[in-house]
């Protein structure tokens, strides 16, 4: 059994067909997927699907490249649905510093407000880093986000950062540009990261993966990657799909 720990089906993408896509995740042995909310219309729809699926669950925060539209009141608000009961994680937060739309000291700002706001209510985080690696290290540091871990999602750093990152109490999740043909640094970082610190995730609509790629990426899509990930690491997908499967139970505590 899979399990996508890191999946937008709150997405625009997803209004017609949403029923049909998880029932293809179910059919390709899709057992659990985490909803990523990250403002305010796609927190909302996240909360719809968490409570409409049993096997679904919500992870909700600020995208740091809206951290410009953050207020006080959507923190407040965010607070307050993380005592729901299948909300597990906070985030996706970080740093993104490939889009200009949110200055980055706002960013930061908002980024630790949401570290602090994890280590109050213990949940773990999910975080979103992209072309900001130093400085999301230097601040999971000095807000010590290691009492609550979490997710590098999407993870595109070297085996170096990705150990830096284990030592803080993280998991390393790889998504489809771990299938594509060219990708060395995912493939490194599957071989190299131990199973124990491995998750999986689709982050669908986004990054489809081989053979699909440059089509709308789905939970069921997420074989592909467990298989990619497995023949990496010698293991059968089986092993592969158990082991990261109970990782993501044991870190979202399901």
């Amino acid at each position: 059994m899979l399990f996508d720990t890191h999946a937008h089906l709150n997405a625009d993408q997803y209004e017609e067909d949403v029923e049909e896509v998880i029932q293809r995740a179910k059919d390709a042995g899709v057992e659990n997927m985490v909803i990523v909310g990250f403002d305010r219309k796609t927190i909302e729809r996240a909360m719809e699907l968490v409570e409409t699926y049993d096997h679904l669950y919500a992870c909700i925060g600020w995208h740091p490249v809206d951290a410009i539209d953050c207020t006080e009141e959507d923190l407040l608000w965010i607070e307050r649905l993380s005592s729901h009961p299948k909300v597990v994680a906070l985030g996706e937060m970080g740093l993104d510093y490939h889009w200009d739309k949110s200055p980055k000291e706002i960013q930061k700002d908002v980024f630790r407000k949401q570290i602090q706001l994890a280590k109050k209510v213990k949940l773990p985080i999910v975080i979103h880093n992209r072309e900001a690696t130093e400085d999301v290290i230097k601040i999971l540091k000095e807000e010590h986000a290691e009492e609550v871990g979490g997710i590098m999602h999407s993870f595109s750093g070297s085996p170096e950062i990705a150990k830096e990152c284990i030592n803080m109490n993280f998991y390393i999740s790889l998504g489809g540009p771990v299938t594509f043909k060219n990708a060395k640094k995912p493939k490194q970082v599957a071989k190299e990261v131990p199973i124990d610190k491995l998750l999986i995730e689709t982050d669908c609509p986004y990054l489809t993966p081989h053979p699909f790629r440059g089509k709308r990426n789905e939970p069921a899509y997420i074989r592909y990657i467990a298989e990619e990930i497995a023949k990496i690491k010698g293991i059968t997908f089986e092993e592969l799909a158990q082991k990261t499967t109970e990782n993501a139970k044991k870190l979202f505590s399901i």
